[in-house]
């Protein structure tokens, strides 16, 4: 074959006419064909259908992750994101690409979202591996996103950089100011009390979202973005950015900008996210009283880097550090005055004796000369307290052991009631969510305020997928009488806008025969946050004759497709629930 275009780009992919040095752009990763000559040049003449000019094929590419979707109104700006990012590209001489990924919502995925975030992963991680890009900037939001593109940039190993949409503005009602969904949970609680009428519910659920974006309080999604921010894969200032505002846009042209100099850098995220600055996001989970399923997302993203969480360090961290922010399910206030206040960095600032300074960031530098780079913000902001008067005395969450969870749990201390933190009380057991469903609201339910609510087989492989039903609504005629908050134990998780004394993640969980699995209605089960504890009073012989007659749970169609995969694969929430496959060998390292 005749190479006749001599002026514009070579068509030998081993000698690139004019190519950067350092990336490989439009010439890596070719299909293979057996011959790589033929392999390029028909991309080249594939990739002109597009209508790239040879000039800007001859730039490093850095690819953009699609996710926006007509179902995922947190995901609504991503267009506009995608539009401001090129521009950042394109400034700093490099070539942006789009691609379309998975988008996940939490209310518009069948089970769970969770079920689905494994598979993004893949799709993220493939996808990359499968197109030539130098870097990618990954766009993440509602939850699951984000865990699920720095899980596939991790595994995939090129520069890779974060851009999250950011949280939505607060809504009023009725001289309320209100934030999805903490006040969507104690919204509905009031309804089901009989407190609200059903036109009062109605017009309060077209309020409490107002604009495209996140949840705007301390949920998952707020969560993993000052976490992200913090373990180094995010530009300074882009945790809490509104997603409606400007600076969000003018973040996502300056995160543009930098791919291209990760391109030419080779910073991939294998030397960001070190055991070092995973211990800085979960420091920064703890003073945030960030969501629980921070521990499992982060745990999920350190394995694929081959790095271990272990919890009970968490827990020891949790101890010397308080919960700084604020902000709702644990506090008041709502991400918006938190961007106000300085998003991460008064945070950062309080916690700085505490943290790994010398960890690198996607700006190149380390964590503690962000940190000194950071604007002074305003010194009568109220949302981010001294670390000599905080919120909470302790972190955010503490891990249990005990006969119930030999493997761990996790309570949200700082979101519980502190009268029932040490509680001991009758078992009331839920073999499953159709059964909660079915029994939660019947008027003959035996059940008293001091009771504690169990609920069994909604963890990984239970449900499958591990649903945010740990929160279990309080039974409706106590409900009616008053009764706000009740010890809640389940192997399932719970939103991170949620709030009220809830155990969750109970391990090992009772699909693959944990001792949650055995719990009767009558056993008494004790919690002691204090001690750590989380104990079944209920005696080994009692339990090996209970344990005899015990069969796993059978889902139907798990004999096909992307379910058997994940139910012969997934994980138990101590490991972050990914596919056992797909975590890295451990090193010696773990934080």
């Amino acid at each position: 074959m005749t190479k006749h275009d001599t002026s514009g780009l070579s068509l030998d992919p081993r000698h690139p006419k004019g190519a950067s040095p350092v990336t490989d752009g439009i010439r890596s990763g070719l299909a293979q064909y057996g011959d790589a000559g033929l392999s390029f040049f028909l991309r080249k003449a594939f990739i002109k259908a597009m209508g790239y000019s040879d000039e800007a094929l001859e730039r490093p590419i850095v690819a953009i992750t699609d996710t926006f979707s007509g179902y995922n109104g947190c995901h609504r700006t991503v267009p506009d994101l995608i539009a401001a990012i090129e521009r950042g590209v394109m400034h700093a001489g490099g070539l942006p690409i789009r691609f379309p990924t998975i988008s996940i919502h939490e209310s518009f995925s069948h089970p769970t979202s969770m079920f689905l975030r494994n598979l993004m992963a893949m799709d993220t991680e493939e996808m990359v591996r499968a197109q030539p890009m130098d870097a990618v900037v990954l766009i993440g939001g509602c939850d699951k996103t984000v865990p699920a593109l720095l899980m596939g940039a991790a595994s995939a190993g090129i520069p890779a950089i974060m851009e999250v949409t950011g949280p939505m503005m607060t809504g009023h009602f009725r001289g309320e100011r209100l934030g999805a969904c903490t006040d969507c949970r104690r919204l509905w609680s009031l309804y089901r009390a009989g407190d609200m009428d059903e036109a009062e519910i109605e017009l309060a659920g077209g309020r409490l979202m107002p604009t495209a974006g996140t949840c705007m309080v301390m949920g998952t999604a707020s969560t993993m973005a000052l976490m992200t921010e913090t373990v180094g894969m995010m530009l300074p200032g882009g945790a809490a950015i509104p997603a409606v505002h400007a600076d969000r846009l003018r973040h996502a042209e300056a995160t543009g900008a930098r791919a291209v100099a990760l391109a030419a850098d080779g910073l991939t995220p294998d030397r960001i996210m070190t055991p070092a600055a995973f211990e800085n996001a979960f420091r920064m989970l703890l003073a945030v009283g960030g969501s629980t399923n921070g521990l499992i997302h982060m745990a999920a993203v350190a394995g694929r880097l081959g790095i271990e969480v272990d919890l009970a360090a968490i827990d020891r961290m949790g101890r010397e550090t308080p919960v700084l922010v604020d902000l709702k399910p644990s506090g008041r206030h709502y991400m918006e005055d938190l961007h106000r206040a300085g998003g991460a960095a008064p945070i950062l600032k309080e916690l700085r004796g505490m943290l790994n300074l010398g960890a690198l960031t996607v700006t190149g530098r380390t964590l503690g000369e962000e940190i000194d780079r950071a604007a002074e913000e305003h010194p009568e902001q109220a949302v981010v307290r001294p670390m000599s008067d905080p919120v909470w005395p302790e972190g955010g969450l503490a891990v249990l052991r005990g006969t119930l969870a030999p493997d761990t749990a996790v309570i949200k201390q700082s979101a519980a009631s502190p009268e029932l933190l040490a509680h001991e009380g009758r078992a009331v057991v839920f073999d499953g969510l159709e059964d909660l469903a079915a029994r939660i609201d019947d008027p003959d339910l035996d059940v008293a305020r001091d009771d504690i609510l169990v609920l069994r087989n909604a963890g990984p492989k239970g449900a499958p997928g591990m649903p945010e039903a740990g929160s279990m609504p309080i039974p409706k005629k106590l409900a009616a009488e008053g009764v706000r908050d009740m010890v809640r134990i389940s192997d399932a998780r719970m939103s991170g806008t949620a709030f009220g004394t809830i155990v969750l993640h109970c391990c090992p969980e009772a699909a693959v025969g944990g001792p949650l699995a055995l719990v009767r209605t009558g056993d008494r089960i004790r919690l002691d946050t204090p001690a750590r504890r989380l104990d079944l009073l209920v005696d080994e012989a009692a339990l090996a004759a209970r344990r005899r007659d015990w069969r796993p749970p059978v889902h139907a169609g798990s004999q096909r497709g992307y379910l058997k995969l994940y139910l012969e694969t997934v994980t138990q929430a101590d490991r972050g629930c990914d596919f056992d496959f797909m975590a890295k060998a451990a090193s010696p390292e773990a934080v």
